[in-house]
This record gives C-alpha cells, structure tokens and sequence, in this order.
C-alpha cells in the first residue's frame, strides 16, 4: 500500500501533457519536424537554428506548491552534410512537470536517398534522458511514507536514450514517422522495487501542399502520438500568404483548439516568428483556458556554390 504513494508521483508528473504519454507536445509541430524524427535532419538542404518555448495552462496557480503548470523549452540545429548526401541534427528539450523535470539532449544523423522528384531519409538520434524530482515540492499522501523518508531537495537520475525515423517528401507532401526510447531507460531514484521505465513513442505526421493561387497556399497537416497503450491526434490547416505570413486553425483531440500566426522577416525570409495559443475545452476548470508557444527560427545564408537557393515557408516544416 505504502509503495502505491511512491508509484502515483511517477505516474502523475510522467503523464501531466496529456493521455499519459510522457514526451512534451508541441502546437507548432509542422514547424519543428525535427523532433518528430531525426530523419529531418539536412533534409531541406539549408543551416536551421530553432527555439521554442510553451507555456502550458498559463496562469495555473498551485495551491500545494508542487511546481506550478508545465513549460516547455527546445533548441535545435540541422544541417545538410552535402559531400555525404545526409544532414546532422542535435536538440535539447527542458520539460517541467510539477515536481519533475525531465531534460534529453540528443545528436542525430541522417541519410538522404534521391527517388526521382522524391527525397527518401533515414535517421537515428543517440544522446541522454535525465529525468529529476524536488521532494520539497512533491505532496505526499502519507506524511510517514518510508519509501519518502529522509529524501529533500532535488533527486537526478541519467540515462542513454536512442530513437530512429524516415523522412518522404515529394513535391506537394511530406510524411515523417519517428519512434523514440528504443532503450526504454528505466529510473528508480534508489527505491526498491520502484520502476520508471521511458516508453517507446511513436510519432506520425504529414501535410499536403495546395497552392490555392501564386499568393496563397493551404497545408493540411496531421500528428499522431502513442505510447502503444494511448494516442493522441493533432490536425489543422495552415494557410500561407505569398511566401511571408501564415496563419492556421488546428485541433488537438481532447485537449483544445489551437490557433497560429507567424511571420517571415529580412528579405530572404530566413527569419521567422510563429506564435500559437491553445483553447482548452476538456477539464478546463482542472486547468487553465489557455496554454501559449513561441517559436523563432533562423536559417543561416547558404554559402554553397553552384544554383541559387529561394528559401519559401510552405517547404519548411
């Protein structure tokens, strides 16, 4: 019985984003494919440096001081590798839960195979998952609990992590599929018995490029997310409007309804703003109403010699 107090907080912080997966979820994720598979990286031929930050159920005030409501960060960097038709990706994402905080740094390599008007990758990301918790912030059901005793301040735990992926793009589509924690790290945090494994992740998204005239371009896209055990699906539309601005209405299944807006800025359009706000309408007295990201990106000038390169948004996801 006493065990089961110890087993609910890894439980609990591990499922906080929602249908008890335990990787973060991101509103903006046909702009950051990157962390969807590593089989993006190089894949669009250009330097790309990309940050993000969310802020889930923003104004969420705790009344236990157990952490607050959850955020997000994530810094990412792709490039192609020419000579070697393959590209090099690496990312680090910070994500808080309440009482635990998790934080994986990953490098990754991927292989591009030419089909015809198609690109075809392959890739694999190897780095570390460190999972930690504040006992000062973690309520205890019972004040006594042995598997508790003794513990204060902050507890870490590291582990490798693996993953893998294939990235299709042709003209007017792309797919992706990745699959994370193929090493299902385990983290007990010196507790008998006790047992925290990493949960192997699948993510599967795609869009459709339609362009509706030379101004104006519509992308439907699609995420799925599952653990095995539970999924999650995201879908939306994202409308682009001569190659500068866009804006897109989507809808996290359970969850929200999301909206978005972004901007390209300097004159090759290699600098860019994207702003999303989440409505919740699921448990919303549970949480808060609204949940808000925010993503720059920066695609660095591309110094190769040979044709000139045109950056356009509708083929950066």
């Amino acid at each position: 019985m006493l065990q089961r107090t110890f087993y609910t907080l890894m439980i609990v912080v591990s499922g906080m984003t929602g249908h008890a997966q335990q990787d973060p979820q991101f509103t903006q994720y046909m702009f950051n494919s990157l962390y969807v598979t590593p089989a993006y990286a190089g894949v669009d031929g250009i330097t790309q440096l990309t940050a993000i930050h969310r802020s889930q159920w923003a104004g969420y005030q705790s009344s236990f001081s157990d952490g607050g409501a959850p955020t997000t960060q994530m810094i990412s960097f792709n490039s192609p590798i020419y000579k070697l038709k393959s590209g090099f990706g690496t990312y680090i994402v910070n994500d808080k839960l309440g009482p635990q905080n998790n934080l994986e740094a990953h490098a990754m390599y991927a292989y591009h195979l030419g089909l015809k008007d198609a690109k075809l990758s392959f890739g694999i990301k190897v780095g570390i998952y460190s999972q930690s918790i504040n006992y000062d912030q973690y309520r205890a059901i019972h004040r006594d609990d042995p598997l508790l005793e003794g513990k204060t301040g902050k507890e870490s735990q590291l582990r490798p992590d693996v993953g893998f992926g294939l990235f299709y793009r042709a003209e007017k589509f792309y797919v992706a599929a990745g699959i994370n924690h193929l090493t299902r790290a385990e983290f007990d945090f010196n507790v008998n018995n006790a047992r925290n494994a990493l949960e192997n992740h699948l993510n599967f998204s795609g869009g459709y490029i339609y362009e509706v005239n030379f101004d104006l371009t519509l992308t439907p896209t699609i995420l799925l997310k599952t653990d095995f055990n539970e999924f999650s699906i995201d879908a939306g539309v994202i409308a682009t409007l001569k190659d500068k601005m866009w804006t897109g209405l989507t809808f996290r299944e359970g969850e929200a309804f999301n909206l978005l807006l972004g901007y390209s800025f300097l004159e090759d359009n290699s600098l860019r703003l994207g702003y999303a706000i989440d409505f919740v309408f699921i448990n919303p007295e549970a949480k808060e109403n609204f949940s808000h990201e925010v993503m720059l990106s920066y695609q660095m000038p591309f110094v190769r010699t040979g044709k000139k390169v045109v950056r356009t948004p509708r083929y950066r996801h």
